[in-house]
């Protein structure tokens, strides 16, 4: 292969991988049909350049975790459309899966809720040299179960008794344990739910329980502040991310993020690539056409 060639193909792998990036961020502004002035060009690009280098940072951060056998629970919480998905998927983008997982339980089925109330959740916490992020989390008690109904008095009680202790014996087993709030206004609320309803790719992320949280907006405000006063604690404090500015709240919660676990960067042996052994006997075998796939697209 000509050297300028092999050069050309490693540039388009590098492309390619930051079009990750841009296939998420097309899907947010794909209803957005407004021109992109120089001023928005030029702020998206301080963007990815800045979410790329987090990025990096989180990989270091991976391979420290691993190093070091750390048990990291990173918990995210908020109203629903605020965010805590896109930041998520972006502190995933680059991770190793085997290392770093996401956690998003359906509601308790008939068993789970004879169980005590945090054991279904006991299951999913991270061993040595895990990172494990919950998509919403046992606060599910503090909010949605008390506007809904699905809880009791007593339980709603007994879990604001019990939860400070629950965290604190995570946090003696030696888990670093960092919880999320993210918070946006009731008109951003509104406007993502609305272009939703109008997004044929996004309308199964409005549930009925979503569409019952815009009805009870002032009902949810009192269970987040009672929450966050309740929970809010010295060995186990709330963090809240404004998310009103979906790139601001993910840039804020990464950044935020590599602050609470003190790494450092893990030197790797260097890598070689073996040589590609060839056999003079070996002949591949013809495939059969009908068994490719139908090239549907050729890229320019």
């Amino acid at each position: 292969m000509e050297k300028s060639d092999y050069s050309y193909r490693i540039h388009q792998e590098m492309l390619d991988s930051f079009d990750e990036e841009l296939e998420l961020e097309i899907d947010d502004d794909r209803l957005d049909g407004s021109p992109e002035s120089d001023e928005k060009k030029a702020a998206r690009q301080r963007y990815f350049k800045e979410l790329l280098r987090l990025q990096g940072e989180l990989v270091k951060l991976q391979d420290w975790v691993v190093e070091k056998k750390l048990k990291v629970l990173v918990i995210f919480e908020g109203r629903d459309s605020a965010g805590k998905g896109g930041a998520i998927k972006r502190i995933m983008q680059r991770l190793n899966p085997r290392v770093c997982r996401t956690v998003a339980l359906p509601a308790p089925n008939e068993r789970e809720r004879t169980q005590w109330y945090f054991q279904r959740y006991i299951t999913h916490l991270p061993a040595g040299g895990e990172i494990v992020l919950f998509d919403r989390s046992w606060y599910n008690r503090a909010g949605v179960e008390k506007v809904m109904g699905f809880c009791t008095d007593d339980q709603y009680e007994q879990f604001f008794e019990d939860v400070p202790e629950f965290e604190n014996m995570i946090i003696r087993s030696g888990i670093i344990l960092v919880k999320y709030w993210f918070s946006i206004t009731d008109d951003e609320q509104h406007l993502r739910f609305m272009m939703r309803i109008n997004d044929p790719l996004k309308q199964w992320k409005l549930s009925p329980m979503d569409l019952q949280s815009r009805a009870r907006w002032e009902m949810y405000t009192k269970a987040k502040e009672h929450m966050l006063e309740k929970t809010h604690t010295n060995t186990s404090p709330w963090w809240i991310i404004d998310g009103n500015d979906k790139k601001k709240a993910r840039i804020n919660c990464i950044a935020h993020l590599l602050t609470q676990i003190p790494y450092q960067e893990v030197e790797h042996a260097h890598v070689e690539l073996p040589e590609r052994v060839h056999n003079p006997d070996y002949i591949r075998g013809p495939i059969p056409p009908e068994m490719y796939v139908p090239n549907v697209f050729d890229q320019a």
